[in-house]
């Protein structure tokens, strides 16, 4: 396994071989986002901007209305609450070509702690008009949204990570925003899940089939605009659904599914994330299982939802 910043890092460096369109700000954390290898790569198209991130997203929309690409790289807590402001009256309103690249998500950060685990990025940027949120699953789709991603106007906030994941796909070649993926066929239920969860999903889904429960797996990459299409054809064919994020259940991937399904196609919603609550330090790991995000816990909200489903 690779990271999720050392496989972003190798695709700004590959991209940048390609075209010349774009360039990457910094807030003086390379080292943390995988930039220092575009740095190396590319000194000349790398502007350090400083532990500054409100100053970097305004300069980001000056550099923007020349027609460059800026790629404005940071920490996802800086990114969603430090320089907000920003990105929704200096970058989303007036539409600019801006692509905010955050890394540190979510309890996945482990020892860095509380004030660097972003639980809230999700629903802050969703709520802005005009962004479009992804969050790739492994460092394949990454790689294959990237370009997708610079070669669509407008505003996109861009969840890349800290740690290693799993490989959930054995190849990705192209990458569609508002589209989801089915990763594994079932009928009982649906476990839809976006980032580091998807991997537990997907085991999830293995311990449930050996006893004798049939999941179909979802990767929600595309947190905005979502996959309206197939979250309804999901819940008709399994009548139940479970969302996994690594991210408060208040705004995030949960209530964007249930937001669909309220108004086309209610069925059982369990929702696996986090319960307003703030992260600690600690290995990843021992933190999913502490905050109720574990393989585990999908399987326990699989057993609940078709409880509700078949009552």
């Amino acid at each position: 396994m690779i990271t999720m910043r050392e496989a972003f890092g190798n695709a700004l460096v590959e991209l940048a071989g390609k075209r010349s369109d774009f360039v990457v700000l910094d807030a003086d954390v390379a080292g943390g986002t995988g930039t220092h290898i575009f740095r190396e790569a590319f000194p000349e198209r790398f502007i350090q901007c400083g532990i500054a991130e409100q100053n970097m997203f305004s300069a980001a929309a000056g550099i923007a209305s020349t027609g460059i690409i800026p790629i404005v790289t940071c920490y996802a807590v800086f990114a969603s609450m430090r320089a907000v402001e920003q990105a929704r009256n200096s970058i989303a309103y007036p539409r600019f070509n801006v692509k905010i690249a955050a890394s540190h998500l979510g309890l996945d950060v482990g020892p860095d702690g509380a004030t660097h685990q972003s639980l809230e990025d999700i629903s802050i940027y969703r709520s802005i008009p005009e962004f479009r949120v992804i969050s790739p699953a492994d460092p394949l789709e990454l790689q294959a949204a990237l370009p997708v991603i610079l070669d669509t106007e407008g505003p996109v906030y861009l969840r890349t990570g800290r740690s290693p994941i799993p490989e959930v796909y054995d190849c990705k070649d192209d990458f569609t925003i508002g589209r989801a993926d089915v990763l594994r066929e079932g009928e009982d239920l649906c476990i839809m899940a976006v980032g580091v969860m998807v991997h537990r999903a997907l085991e999830a889904a293995g311990i449930l089939q050996r006893e004798g429960i049939s999941c179909r797996v979802v990767n929600m990459s595309s947190l905005k605009p979502v996959d309206n299409a197939l979250i309804e054809e999901s819940a008709r064919k399994t009548g139940a659904i479970v969302t996994a994020e690594d991210h408060n259940i208040l705004g995030g991937l949960g209530g964007a599914v249930s937001e669909v399904l309220v108004s086309s196609c209610p069925v059982p919603v369990e929702m696996v994330g986090i319960r307003d609550r703030f992260g600690e330090s600690g290995d990843t790991e021992e933190l999913a299982t502490r905050y109720g995000i574990g393989v585990s816990d999908i399987v326990n909200s699989a057993k609940k939802v078709l409880g509700r489903k078949n009552g």
